[in-house]
């Protein structure tokens, strides 16, 4: 049969989630193994992405199926990740696919003329979709099955959800779920962390807190300033003794990757914090929804204090440049900051 003819009858949209927490370098890894299947590629952060295949089953020659199967080996025999794969005929029931799936991995492709018979055995709340609050309302009304859902009437799913979330969850009961699948990257990030004093584990030290926030405040300037981008917003990641962890991110007034810009923000969040006893094993900044700095409109500031701190940036950067990146201290890079 032509490909042509194939791709009408065939599932084209496959849905990948990769383990939950994976780091998200490795996220970006899983992101170009999927590009090297299809251009058509849409990252669903923090770990999932949909992938449009109809152009790629003709230009590898292969079935939907056996180019999940390809990713799952790629991504286990390269970066030792498995990855869970749901293959249907729209995003809808490519995701529940996936979700069906157990961990670790695998490969579920749902043909389009079956969709509604494998649709109907399962669970409402394995529909994608639908929420746990939508899942306990359809079932405190008797539908506990997607094929229920599926055989009362929209009007009166929409009663019993909302307008908007009854009309997607019964159309997507029956299989019905035109989103086409939109190319989205992964937007550009930039992380350095620290770690506190070996000998110590962990810091109740407000001072030296701050200094290892500024160490890293200089690290990630010039590193931005080195891959000329700069940063829309900063997250700061705190770890504590223990485990657990507190996150908080914030967008800076204009894109930046000068140091002074950061430094303000990374001291903004750090008092958000509103650390007291804690005891921190580390710290994590993160430069966010970065962009080329060449396409960032640049203001003369008018404050000469500005003006030449930007200058003794530019020569910081040339001194690391050629010596190496710890040949200045965050000291020297901010001792008129203050």
């Amino acid at each position: 049969m032509p490909w042509d003819a194939m791709e009408h009858e065939v599932s084209t949209v496959m849905h990948v989630r990769c383990p939950d927490r994976v780091p998200e370098e490795v996220y970006r890894q899983v992101l170009g193994q999927l590009a090297e299947l299809s251009p058509v590629v849409q990252a669903l952060p923090p770990s999932a992405a949909l992938v449009e295949l109809k152009g790629a089953l003709r230009y590898h020659g292969a079935g939907a199926r056996r180019l999940g199967e390809v990713l799952r080996v790629r991504t286990l025999s390269r970066l030792g990740v498995d990855v869970r794969v749901g293959i249907g005929p729209s995003i809808a029931v490519a995701a529940t696919a996936s979700g069906q799936i157990d961990s670790p991995g695998g490969v579920l492709a749902i043909d389009p003329a079956h969709v509604a018979e494998w649709l109907r055995p399962l669970p409402v709340e394995a529909l994608h979709g639908i929420g746990p609050r939508q899942a306990t309302e359809l079932r405190d009304y008797g539908i506990h099955r997607v094929g229920l859902l599926a055989a009362v009437p929209p009007a009166t799913v929409q009663r019993l959800l909302g307008g908007r979330n009854g009309r997607l969850a019964a159309d997507r009961a029956r299989g019905i779920d035109r989103r086409p699948v939109a190319p989205r990257a992964l937007p550009a990030s930039a992380t350095v962390s620290s770690v506190f004093r070996l000998s110590r584990h962990c810091t109740l030290d407000g001072a030296e807190v701050r200094a290892a926030l500024l160490d890293l405040v200089v690290q990630l300037g010039h590193l931005l300033r080195r891959r000329d981008q700069t940063a829309s917003a900063l997250t700061l990641t705190l770890r504590f003794v223990g485990g657990p962890s507190w996150e908080k991110t914030r967008r800076l007034p204009e894109a930046s990757a000068h140091e002074e810009d950061l430094r303000l923000m990374a001291y903004r969040l750090i008092d958000a914090a509103g650390l007291q006893r804690g005891r921190l094993t580390g710290l994590v900044l993160k430069a966010e929804d970065l962009a080329d700095s060449g396409r960032i409109a640049q203001q003369i500031s008018l404050d000469r204090t500005r003006e030449a701190r930007l200058a003794a940036e530019q020569v910081s950067d040339r001194i690391r440049g050629r010596f190496g990146p710890g040949v200045i201290g965050p000291a020297a890079a901010f001792r008129h900051a203050s």
